[in-house]
């Protein structure tokens, strides 16, 4: 049994709808948050991580990059917009590596998830996490230093990443059995 929904066989029209919903499903996984210690989640860490498994790669790289697409002209779908700004400026900005990061961990996860064997699919997440958190605390570094990068845009995050992790590999590993 595969774990992603492939692209193959379906119609291309399918292939867009897909890619629109979850475009959409990143942005309210950006403003859903979670009470957590010590900063409240999103649930856009977790998305990412199932999107990648479970939508193909054609599809899964779409829609980010439709969700990307939808923040560069200024609709308000990443976190803390249009508070904190919106468009170019606000991808410009502090998170912008992290954006770049989940884009990266989203193609990543969904070309390689179907070439390995189950049980080291949960590493291939774990792989797809590092790479969200080495750009976007490598790009937050060049604001406020590599230091403070890792104080306030990686330490406060792995507890709770960490439970993305376990239920995305959960998600993964049980969709694999079936």
């Amino acid at each position: 049994m595969t774990v992603a929904v492939r692209s193959i066989g379906r119609a291309p029209a399918l292939e867009i709808s897909l890619a629109v919903a979850l475009s959409l499903v990143f942005a309210l996984s950006a403003h859903v948050q979670i009470p957590f210690w010590p900063v409240p989640l999103t649930l856009q860490v977790l998305v990412v991580l199932l999107v990648g498994s479970f939508a193909g790669p054609r599809v899964a790289i779409a829609a980010f990059a439709l969700y990307l697409a939808e923040g560069a002209v200024g609709l308000p779908v990443f976190a803390g917009t249009p508070a904190r700004g919106i468009g170019l400026a606000y991808m410009a900005g502090t998170t912008g590596g992290y954006l770049l990061g989940q884009f990266a961990a989203t193609a990543l996860i969904s070309i390689f998830i179907e070439r390995l064997r189950p049980a080291l699919r949960p590493a291939l997440l774990l792989a797809g996490l590092v790479v969200i958190y080495a750009l976007g605390a490598a790009w937050l570094a060049t604001f406020v230093g590599a230091e403070r990068a890792w104080t306030l845009g990686v330490a406060p995050f792995l507890l709770g990443d960490a439970a993305k992790l376990g239920i995305a590999s959960a998600a993964v590993l049980i969709r694999t059995r079936e």
